[in-house]
């Protein structure tokens, strides 16, 4: 069975600052949603644009430049203070370019800042003796899917001017409604590395703080802490809960949320085909555990600024839960993965040995390895008729994913036609049974890539399609077992071993041994 949250989507306002020789050069225009800035050869002059509106969403205030190193000219006389760094020790200055284009959507914040700032300029601007200035705070994309806090200052020879465009852009800020103004975190410091609280307070504190969002942290100090807390608190003030830690700090919260929901909805748990209520918050992930497989599958790193970032600007993706039930009880939630053979053996043994750190991952593998145990058994799944896409399909989950969205709708009807008696009774539940002995049996959610495992050991595996991917490992030599745990770490296919097919997460039978 699964939950959904809410799909965000994105603003579709742009701020682009940008300088054009005349004539303009052949060539595609520069920036773009990836921050990408653009190099052009030097304007002989100013070259001035005015304040555009866009009847497509998209409103641009284009604004030229000086010749480098001279600063940036608009019609009306805004420059971009060279060294502006406004914001204090630590935040990162995006350096002088021809062109930036940035979304409104992320931006972090705008601030009047001091107009006396060190830097060049030439000619006229030199001649500026109290500017009026004000700070653009954004996101720079950078490399391997992370995200940057950076930050541009611009000058302006009037105060009316800056404060109008302090109070446009504050204006558009105030419209996204995507984002979070009240958060609830929970810290595990004790999780991975034991570094959650200065995490915290060093790369997300700081952040939240220029954003304007306030929050009550909480320092776990027990297990289940996060999850008791979450069954007995008020949460109507809030607008979302934030983890520190990893993925068992993620699983206590999940649980908790999920947990309360289902109660406050009136929905029994413990009945394997109830439909689980949504909850109307989201969870965010600040990374800072052994492994971080749930942040990695969904934001691509395991970067803290990176996810703090998502946070701010109001991102987020729907996600499948899973729900494991045994004897009509309810055993747990899961959205990443359910393993039954090598990888729960390595989670159970590991577990043990936290004293060792992220070394107990290497020696638990090794002595689960070296065991080989097997298990004989049968598994019955319910391959999923609705999924668009296969396994196998090569096609990873993106935000936005069309795999996902045309899934949901695929199964939303066949839900509605099963309700109303109009589905084919020759077609419904059309049961798969797979005997023999095992060396692990897996259920994904998601990819589970992490830092040793970029593509994870189901790539293709969806978040939000409303489906698992199965994944079965017969017993074999360990050469060839080895062969296979080792392709986890590249770029190749995952199956090439195995038997891998997707199932449908609504039954809990499908992974009963």
């Amino acid at each position: 069975m699964t939950s959904r949250g809410v799909l965000i989507w994105r603003s579709a306002f742009f701020i682009v600052m940008e300088s054009t020789p005349h004539p303009s050069p052949p060539g595609p225009r520069g920036g773009g949603w990836d921050g990408t800035r653009t190099r052009r050869p030097p304007s002989p002059r100013p070259l001035c644009r005015a304040v555009r509106w866009q009847r497509d969403w998209q409103r641009l205030m284009k604004m030229s430049s000086d010749p480098p190193g001279e600063g940036r000219i608009t019609e009306d006389g805004c420059r971009q203070c060279q060294g502006g760094n406004a914001a204090g020790r630590g935040s990162p200055r995006l350096a002088s370019v021809d062109a930036w284009s940035v979304p409104v959507a992320e931006i972090i914040a705008v601030e009047e800042t001091d107009g006396k700032l060190g830097g060049g300029g030439a000619g006229r601007w030199q001649k500026m003796e109290t500017p009026f200035a004000f700070t653009v705070h954004c996101v720079k994309r950078a490399r391997h899917h992370r995200w940057k806090w950076a930050q541009v200052t611009f000058c302006c020879p009037e105060e009316q001017l800056c404060r109008l465009w302090l109070q446009t852009l504050r204006a558009m800020l105030e419209t996204l409604t995507s984002r979070p103004k009240h958060l609830l975190v929970f810290i595990n410091p004790i999780g991975g590395k034991r570094k959650g609280k200065r995490v915290y307070e060093q790369k997300v504190a700081p952040l939240f703080a220029l954003a304007s969002i306030t929050a009550d942290v909480i320092v776990t100090e027990h297990a289940n802490q996060a999850k008791e807390t979450l069954y007995e608190i008020n949460l109507e003030s809030y607008d979302g809960i934030v983890c520190v830690g990893g993925d068992g700090m993620f699983s206590e919260v999940l649980h908790g949320l999920v947990g309360r929901t289902q109660r406050s909805a009136g929905v029994d748990q413990d009945h394997p085909r109830a439909a689980l209520a949504p909850s109307g918050l989201r969870i965010g992930i600040i990374p800072a555990g052994s492994t971080d497989c749930v942040c990695y599958s969904t934001v691509g790193t395991s970067d803290a600024e990176t996810s703090a970032l998502h946070i701010v600007v109001g991102d987020s993706l729907a996600m499948d839960v899973s729900s494991v039930h045994h004897g009509g009880t309810l055993l747990r939630y899961s959205v990443s993965l359910l393993g039954y053979g090598f990888y729960g053996d390595i989670i159970r043994d590991s577990e043990k040995k936290r004293w060792m750190g992220l070394a107990r991952y290497d020696f638990s593998g090794i002595k689960t390895f070296l065991s080989h145990h097997c298990y004989e058994g049968t598994v019955s799944f319910l391959p999923a008729q609705h999924t668009v896409g296969s396994p196998r399909d090569g096609k990873p989950c993106r935000a936005g994913c069309s795999v996902c969205r045309q899934s949901r709708q695929q199964l939303q009807e066949e839900q509605k036609k099963a309700l109303y008696g109009l589905d084919n009774a020759e077609e419904v539940e059309e049961w798969q049974v797979v005997c023999g002995k095992f060396l692990a049996i897996n259920v994904t959610n998601m990819s589970c890539a992490c830092r040793r495992s970029p593509q994870g050991l189901s790539p293709a595996a969806h978040l939000g399609d409303g489906s698992c991917d199965l994944i079965l490992i017969r017993k074999c030599s360990r050469f060839n077992f080895l062969r296979f745990l080792l392709r986890h770490t590249n770029q190749c296919d995952q199956d090439i071993f195995n038997e891998n097919t997707r199932a449908q997460p609504t039954e809990h039978k499908r992974a009963e041994v």
